[in-house]
């Protein structure tokens, strides 16, 4: 064997030991509950730890007019299920135990159902749906794929986010399985605006610049909102019309129109609250799901 072929044998050894190695767990994050105290002034109570565990809990979702969360969680043998947090009892029970992994659990228009990105046998990532009430479930979207992320606009158009060199923000039709291209290198987080027929999303226009913008789902027209904090890509809108998003340790506020500009609206650091990342706000705005990785476990 010459040297050119010990090399080459070398280098496959070195790939094959590399794809051999797990993939990096997701980091330890909890789900936070804040009550809104005041919505004009947007004064928040203190933010309650609904999980306290070790491992994933996140992707929340209010249900049932904020007397019930959903979100995803990742426990000891790395499947990730749905579980339902219920307020009045302060318990939480798994509603999903497929051999599949799911996540981004979503209310559907009619209430009746929750949608996920369900990670099938062979990886693919596709779109279900499964009865609030119980019971097996059903493939939405057969041929878009692979969907990292959605939205439903109404019972027979979602948004979606397709995976893919670049990512691109999508509209799919439950009837026609048909989807066209809205946006291209978005960010997983998009929006319904309230009072306007309009969502919006993060356009990552470079490494460093990042926009919210608004997107008419029926023109196609887009217009920029404001820029994001930096390296922060989740957020969520208050009835009011203004925009809620968290960087470390803060949540942070914008009233869009006129002068746009970020103001600090919370410091949790003195709860231990770090890498504020998704949120999500009820039905009657009174309580916020704030997800973040927590500080040292008493």
């Amino acid at each position: 064997m010459n040297i050119r072929q010990l090399i080459f044998l070398a280098a496959v050894l070195l790939l094959a030991d590399y794809a051999a190695l797990p993939q990096s767990a997701p980091p330890s994050t909890d789900v936070f509950i804040v009550d809104v105290l005041d919505r004009g002034e947007l004064k928040l109570g203190e933010p309650r730890n609904i999980t306290r565990r070790d491992g994933y809990d996140n992707q929340p979702e209010f249900i049932d007019g904020g007397r019930g969360l959903l979100y995803t969680s990742i426990r000891e043998d790395g499947q990730a299920d749905i579980y339902r947090y219920d307020f009045g009892r302060d318990t939480a029970a798994r509603i999903t135990s497929t051999p599949e992994s799911e996540y981004s659990p979503t209310l559907t228009p009619d209430g009746k159902f929750f949608s996920v990105i369900r990670v099938e046998a062979d990886k693919t990532q596709r779109l279900w749906k499964f009865p609030l009430a119980g019971g097996a479930p059903v493939l939405v979207l057969e041929a878009i794929k692979p969907v990292g992320y959605h939205l439903w606009i109404d019972e027979r158009t979602l948004l979606v986010f397709i995976l893919g060199k670049p990512n691109t923000l999508q509209t799919a039709g439950v009837r026609t399985q048909k989807a066209e291209i809205a946006a291209s290198d978005v960010g997983r987080c998009f929006r319904r605006m309230p009072g306007r027929d309009l969502v919006s999303f993060v356009h990552k226009v470079s490494d460093n610049e990042w926009w919210i913008k608004s997107l008419d789902v029926k023109s196609r027209e887009i217009k920029p909102l404001i820029k994001t904090l930096p390296g922060s890509e989740d957020y969520i809108w208050l009835a009011d019309g203004s925009v809620l998003m968290g960087k470390d340790s803060k949540l942070y506020r914008c009233r869009i129109g006129g002068v746009a500009r970020w103001e600090e609206a919370a410091d949790f650091s003195s709860h231990g609250l770090k890498s504020i990342t998704r949120m999500a706000v009820s039905s009657k705005g009174d309580r916020l799901a704030v997800v973040a990785e927590p500080g040292p476990r008493r």
